[in-house]
């Protein structure tokens, strides 16, 4: 395949035709970026990496809706949350400024032993290398500055591959930093296939490697790095939620609903398993199956628009197998269950599909939400944590001792109390264990992780 036809998610519409290019072109890309960190007389200052991403943060500003539309258009998400993105995006350049002015060594005490006197140490932060950025299509254009910016802050030559689908908006990122001064190879696209991406993984020269994908994709590129070569993996999980007969369901519903349906469910962290308390179950079903019947469904490019098409039709397929399936193992369908067109799916509510559907055992990323009834924490804990996953949950309690508990036991790496699972800042760690990833997401845990600390001794008989 020569070339690849960029299309509206929503109605298959053309956008683009992007030409791929071919391994020598990528390899040639890498030997730059390679040449060019081992020429450490190129290196950028930090001041004038700061002056380039403050351009860079003005330059993105000042055309905001444009880039909020270019990543609707490719990506599906609703315009009114693009616009969000695009505003996130900025934001986190702006951390990526903040951690730069404090991403610093420390002083290690010396002379506390008798082999120690007469020295001073510390340590220094420097780049790691060439970092290898693999990027996802749900968040087009706030993925790149997440996985790119760090390493260009630190002073690492990066380079990128935006998702197949969506790679309009790295390129526009990319021609951006190029336009406010950043030197074209120190943040190159790369637009290939995926069996030039493999090799390019296990590549010497590659140093970090940053995947945000699928958990079979992310294990397997990480098998294939060479000797030396580190990454950060986020992959998804199941979400869970438990609400517990304490909570106000009407106050915490909006969170729910739009936590499970933002971007038709295809965010890692949606919620996907909400485990409700036996004695208010009935009422917060109803409820909770009310709001989203009123959730607007069509082109992610109308402002009214709340949930938008699936990537690809085959998404579609696949997520109509899984509800299908749940159905008819005893599942009962609340809400939705049906296409709308071939790439939209009507807004979906399972109520106590078994324990092994694939709907609660993977996750759906799709606009479905399944929701238990359970008799004790214990066992809704238990049963939150079963899949081998470990990403974000939830508990939504008034008991102090209550959410103590859960987020002491559940399986995640983050518990919101009385907020649904996909919130996020972009300062805070984010990341997943188990099946879910490795390593520590959020732009000042990157720029760490693409560092290595130097450590420096003195001996002077002065000291």
């Amino acid at each position: 395949m020569e070339k690849i036809d960029i299309v509206n998610p929503f109605d298959q519409s053309l956008i683009e035709t992007l030409p791929f290019e071919n391994e020598k072109s990528v390899f040639k890309k890498l030997e730059t970026a390679h040449q060019l960190f081992q020429n450490r007389s190129k290196q950028l200052p930090k001041y004038e990496r700061i002056q380039i991403l403050q351009r860079l943060g003005e330059k993105i500003q000042a055309d905001a809706e444009r880039f909020a539309k270019e990543a609707a258009a490719e990506g599906g998400k609703p315009i009114v949350d693009s616009r969000v993105e695009i505003a996130r995006a900025i934001d986190g350049i702006q951390i990526a400024i903040r951690e730069l002015t404090q991403l610093k060594g420390e002083e290690i005490t010396m002379g506390i032993t008798a082999s120690s006197t007469n020295r001073m140490a510390l340590t220094i932060r420097e780049p790691r290398g060439v970092v290898l950025a693999i990027s996802a299509f749900n968040h087009p254009f706030n993925l790149i500055i997440h996985q790119a910016i760090p390493a260009i802050a630190v002073g690492c030559p990066v380079l990128v591959k935006p998702a197949l689908t969506t790679p309009r908006s790295c390129r526009s990122i990319i021609n951006l930093l190029h336009e406010v001064g950043l030197p074209k190879a120190w943040c190159q696209m790369i637009f290939c296939e995926n069996e030039v991406t493999g090799k390019l993984v296990s590549d010497p020269r590659i140093s970090f490697l940053t995947f945000i994908g699928s958990e079979k994709v992310g294990w397997r590129l990480r098998s294939q790095l060479a000797p030396g070569a580190t990454c950060a993996l986020e992959h998804g999980g199941l979400a869970p939620v438990i609400f517990d007969e304490t909570a106000d369901i009407a106050s915490n519903l909006p969170l729910l609903i739009k936590g499970g349906y933002y971007h038709a469910g295809q965010v890692c962290v949606s919620v996907q398993r909400v485990y409700i308390a036996s004695s208010i179950a009935s009422s917060f079903i109803t409820q909770f199956t009310e709001g989203v019947a009123l959730l607007k469904t069509g082109s992610q490019l109308e402002d009214q628009t709340e949930v938008g098409p699936l990537i690809m039709p085959r998404e579609t397929d696949r997520v109509h197998q899984w509800v299908s399936e749940a159905v008819a193992a005893g599942a009962e369908l609340k809400l939705g269950g049906e296409k709308i067109s071939a790439s939209c799916y009507q807004p979906t509510v399972l109520v106590n599909p078994p324990e092994n559907a694939k709907v609660s055992q993977n996750e759906i990323f799709g606009p479905v939400v399944c929701l238990y009834t359970y008799d004790t924490l214990d066992d809704a804990i238990q049963r939150a944590n079963a899949p081998e996953v470990c990403f974000q949950s939830a508990i939504f309690t008034k008991e102090i001792d209550t959410a103590f508990s859960a987020a002491r036991r559940l399986n995640a790496l983050a518990v919101m109390i009385n907020d649904h699972t996909a919130f996020r800042v972009d300062w805070m760690p984010f990341g997943g264990a188990k099946k879910s990833g490795m390593g520590i997401g959020g732009i000042g845990y990157s720029m760490k992780d693409m560092t290595l600390e130097k450590l420096l001794v003195f001996k002077s008989e002065s000291l």
